[in-house]
């Protein structure tokens, strides 16, 4: 065994060797994989072999097309058969909300240029006379879908690595990980020690303990997955072509032909975890016991579904554990913490998100930064409010659900409620509709009295719709309080902070007492944070931000840190409290402050250390809704006292609390965009509107500088606008494709309904020749073409007085 390599990956299932076959593909010869059996001894052994694109995130989906594009050329590089079968795939739709969800896919497909049909249940039959189409309203079909070999896939990925200079090392498992100061690491195994300097844990069920040898708890845990294989079935036999892959999201199916028989799995809601105390390095090539039992209802289900099923001998049952992460999407980039560790883990669907997850980390390992937005995979989405019980739970609730609708308006209840301010018993007491975010619960909004609190899952405007114009129109016309807990708050202090803030920050550094809104860049010039820079002292600052996006700006300032001179905090469940936004807003913090809160004394963008109430307090005057607004943050345990004195001062005000239903529809009136929607990894700043918060001017050669030069300059091919949608029951959400003529020209990014303005709004890129007032356009939403006007004002406040005044 050599003693080193510039990356060692560990495991040799179909992640850990398309990983590998990246990284020589795009440049990195003197790569190792280390297996502790033989190549897919894992997960991958037994798996069923399917992949598909449909995916509910975009670049997800997209990253899958191109893992499916991808298995041509590996048996052309390797000389390995995958065993293709491009059969195709049905997703059946038997209740109206299915359906409109199919629809919704099949639109977003439009722009994303993948070639999927909404099909009638007379053109299932067609295509699958097998299925009985009793009850199904219809489906969606893609060419894309099918089957391959898993092990001569995984083969053939590393066959091909090799022959770009890769090296693979079996039947020696890794002992331990011993971290270096220079960032490297030395990886003892069973065959000696090896010294790299990067590591990836492709170690699928036994991810777990690669990530605890240094200390980290991944967000992972094993599920046992069932799927038969039958017997020799004559209405498979006689055919002369091989039938489509079906699933049947109502009985929790898919199925497939193997052979001359069919293979059935499920996704049963009597699920059980496995291996809950750890993957025993002694399990491998081996399955567990059937469990028949289990799937019981499944089959029953299947039976109808399939009739042909129920006179069928089964030949094999296939039960084995496959890793999953709580929302079922891999666990993929830099850990945060750890110096060159990476992970590319709980890819549950291996074969239609294998070759993406290993493209993307090859990029972001040799490039510096992955070439789109890969957050829906980035391990840093989650935190370490992660713990081992709470990932089971949620990994169990996501297994479950694995065939369910995903509605835009839906909010999950395993494991919760989990962490909760201390403001959460008063919500609780006035109603609260709650979501959750980064494990933190937080208002949605606040239902009539005597009305379960419970939004139902829809579509389409749901029971919320009126509730939520009631808080708009309270914020709008008198005040209204909301938590400010969901931003992420950092503490950046010390003699260099503001030359290190000046480095990673696009925009300008504000003066003492002030604030400025600041994008911050990749190398690249993408978008990776949209931040409130609030100076508060000469060497103090406060940073806020997207709170479910902590971990991932929290990683990005550790790395780009320097060695002394500046600390940073986060401090995001230490100092929260409320914001109070709306015409009377000043009037109520002026009855509880003993500070001159006037506009001359304390403009628009300010921030200051105030006494409100028997609290001590930062005060920012600043406000998402687009109003007249201040964020008042005080330490965690002085919150219900700044509740108890603001409700107090506010009652004759008509003071009423808001959720972020109301403020994500109030801050549409302003067209102000929502991080990881208008602004994202995808996007740079002049496309976005960002470009006028960056300060292309200043000295500091802050990151990204080059690129988004180039593109102010060249100026963007597309831009953000926003648009005036004739909805009738359902408004956009996000990805929904936009038509001039009959020509898919661009994409929502998000919107919804503006209840004080009365309009439903669309914020989505157009190019930038098409662009110009009083534009018409159509939107597709739930399949139905919807005339749209471009606008370029703002619905509310346009001179911004009332903001600013």
């Amino acid at each position: 065994m050599k003693s080193h390599t510039r990356v060692a990956i560990i495991g040799g299932g179909v992640v850990g060797c398309s990983v590998l076959y990246h990284l020589t593909r795009l440049g990195w010869k003197d790569v190792t994989l280390i297996e502790r059996a033989e190549l897919t001894s894992g997960s991958t052994w037994h798996a069923a072999g399917g992949f598909h694109t449909l995916n509910a995130d975009t670049n997800m989906a997209a990253l899958q097309g191109y893992t499916i594009g991808l298995y041509r050329e590996l048996e052309q590089i390797s000389g390995q058969s995958c065993g293709l079968h491009h059969v195709g795939g049905i997703t059946l739709a038997s209740t109206p909300d299915r359906m409109d969800y199919l629809r919704a896919e099949r639109a977003k497909h439009r722009y994303m240029g993948l070639d999927t049909h909404l099909v009638t249940p007379e053109e299932i039959r067609e295509l699958s006379p097998i299925t009985n189409t009793d009850g199904i309203i219809g489906a969606l079909y893609d060419p894309l879908d099918g089957h391959l070999d898993p092990s001569g896939t995984t083969h053939a990925y590393a066959r091909a690595a090799k022959k770009q200079g890769a090296d693979i090392i079996l039947r020696n498992r890794v002992l331990s990980l011993v971290p270096r100061t220079d960032g490297s690491w030395e990886i003892i195994t069973e065959q000696g020690v090896m010294h790299a300097e990067h590591v990836v844990n492709a170690a699928g069920l036994w991810a777990r303990e690669v990530g605890e040898m240094v200390g980290v708890n991944l967000p992972l845990h094993p599920m046992e997955h069932q799927y038969l294989a039958t017997e020799k079935i004559d209405e498979v036999v006689n055919r002369s072509t091989e039938l489509p892959h079906v699933m049947d999201p109502e009985g929790e199916s898919y199925l497939r032909q193997e052979g001359q028989g069919l293979v059935i799995g499920f996704y049963e809601q009597n699920c059980d975890p496995w291996a809950v105390d750890g993957t025993s390095w002694e399990f491998g090539h081996e399955l567990l016991p059937d469990n028949l039992e289990r799937i019981g209802d499944s089959l029953a289900l299947a039976f109808k579904r399939y009739p042909v099923l129920a006179e069928a001998g089964i030949k094999t049952v296939i039960n084995g554990p496959f890793t999953f992460a709580p929302d079922g999407n891999p666990l993929v980039g830099p850990v945060p913490g750890l110096r060159n560790y990476w992970s590319a883990c709980g890819v549950m669907a291996g074969f239609s998100q294998g070759g993406g997850v290993g493209l993307i980390l090859a990029e972001w390992m040799v490039e510096g930064e992955p070439s789109r937005d890969v957050f829906a995979m980035d391990v840093s989405r989650f935190g370490d409010y992660c713990t081992k019980p709470y990932t089971r739970i949620k990994v169990r609730e996501n297994y479950q659900r694995r065939f369910s609708v995903s509605y835009p308006n839906e909010e999950l209840p395993a494991a919760r409620p989990f962490h909760t301010t201390p403001a959460y018993g008063k919500w609780q007491q006035l109603n609260a509709v709650f979501g959750s975010g980064f494990g933190m619960e937080h208002v949605n909004y606040f239902a009539p009295k005597g009305e379960e609190p419970f939004e139902i899952p829809s579509f389409r405007r749901s029971n919320a719709f009126e509730t939520v114009a009631e808080e708009c129109m309270a914020v709008r016309t008198s005040v209204g309080i909301n938590e400010v807990h969901n931003f992420s708050k950092f503490d950046v202090r010390g003699e260099k902070a503001r030359e290190w803030l000046d480095h990673i920050m696009a925009g300008r550094i504000p003066r003492v007492g002030r604030i400025t809104l600041a994008p911050m860049l990749s190398p690249k010039g993408r978008l990776i944070g949209d931040f409130t820079i609030s100076r508060l002292e000469e060497d103090v600052f406060q940073l806020n931000a997207s709170y479910g996006s902590q971990s991932f700006h929290q990683r990005w300032f550790e790395q780009n840190l320097p060695e002394s001179g500046v600390s940073i905090r986060n401090i995001s469940q230490q100092r929260i409290g409320f914001q109070i936004a709306g015409p009377s807003a000043r009037t109520l913090l002026n009855r509880v402050v003993r500070a001159d809160v006037s506009n001359e004394a304390f403009p628009f963008l300010s921030i200051t250390a105030m006494q409100v109430g028997p609290c001590d307090a930062i005060v920012q005057r600043v406000s998402y809704t687009g109003d007249l607004g201040y964020e008042i943050y005080v330490p965690a345990n002085q919150q219900i006292a700044l509740y108890d004195v603001l409700t107090e001062a506010g009652a004759d005000l008509g003071l009423r609390p808001f959720g972020m239903r109301a403020m994500m529809s109030l801050r549409l009136e302003k067209s102000f965009g929502s991080w990881l929607r208008e602004y994202k990894p995808d996007y740079m700043p002049a496309e976005t509107g960002m470009d006028r918060f960056v300060a292309y001017k200043k000295e500091a050669e802050f990151i990204g500088k080059q690129p988004a030069l180039e593109e102010k300059q060249r100026g963007p091919a597309r831009k953000l606008c926003t648009f005036i949608v004739e909805a009738e029951d359902a408004d956009v959400v996000a990805d929904e494709p936009i038509w001039i003529g009959d020509e898919v020209v661009g994409f929502v990014t998000s919107g919804g309904y503006a209840h004080y303005s009365e309009k439903s709004v669309a914020i989505g890129f157009l190019p930038v020749e098409s662009i110009r007032e009083g534009l018409n356009v159509e939107i597709e939403i739930l399949g139905k073409r919807r005339s749209a006007t471009l606008f370029e004002g703002m619905l509310f406040d346009q001179s911004g007085k009332r903001m600013r005044g």
